[in-house]
């Protein structure tokens, strides 16, 4: 196996569990999204709501009075080339908890990182319009949100109690979420990627590559 390069070593990828719920199935979706983000040769965390203090979002300059979890959160995501954003499904769109936790960051945390989603739901349907919605909020914080997501149907047939998935079909689409933010992040912040972009856009006009006409 060849030698990790250094921006190789230094990848690192996030993933925001957005359910509060103590035997969550996003928790154990976002997880396995993570094993894949570490086969692609990043170092990973699981940032799981449920072990912050966040004070909700209303809109207020001054933070003197945030609780310490806020910067520690915004810290975590700073640092981050790849962010995994984990939800379930709730009415129609992506949960309560992980809006809050996304409205107390901002561009210094998303803007020009690599954004990958998951999501589960209780219903047939998957949680293809949380996922859709969320697609909007990376665009307004100037995220790259990758094209590969993962929405899982009736997550209680899916997991097993002991964490674990049955479905090895599902897992393997988890996990390729999990690859495409590590892999793409990598690309995106590579010397050798924006070597090329710089040689390539100074380069002369080839003078051959022009069509003329008789």
């Amino acid at each position: 196996m060849s030698e990790p390069q250094p921006a190789e070593r230094t990848l690192r990828v996030v993933g925001i569990c957005g359910s509060l719920r103590p035997a969550s199935f996003t928790r154990t979706a976002v997880k396995i999204a993570l094993r894949g983000a570490e086969e692609a040769g990043a170092q990973t965390q699981l940032i799981d709501l449920r072990g912050y203090s966040l004070i909700f979002c209303d809109g207020k300059e001054d933070e003197s009075r945030y609780p310490e979890d806020v910067f520690k959160l915004r810290k975590q995501v700073q640092q981050a080339k790849g962010i995994i954003l984990g939800t379930p499904e709730y009415h129609g769109s992506f949960s309560g908890v992980l809006k809050n936790a996304l409205d107390l960051m901002g561009f210094n945390e998303f803007e020009g990182k690599m954004i990958g989603l998951v999501g589960v739901s209780g219903g047939p349907m998957g949680a293809f319009t949380g996922l859709s919605d969320l697609r909007t909020v990376g665009r307004a914080l100037h995220a790259w949100v990758i094209p590969e997501q993962a929405s899982i149907p009736e997550a209680w047939k899916v997991f097993d109690p002991g964490g674990g998935i049955k479905d090895r079909d599902l897992e393997q689409r988890l996990m390729e979420v999990g690859r495409q933010v590590a892999r793409f992040a990598c690309l995106h912040s590579a010397e050798q990627a924006l070597q090329f972009l710089n040689t390539w856009e100074c380069a002369p006009v080839n003078p051959g590559g022009a069509v003329k006409t008789l």
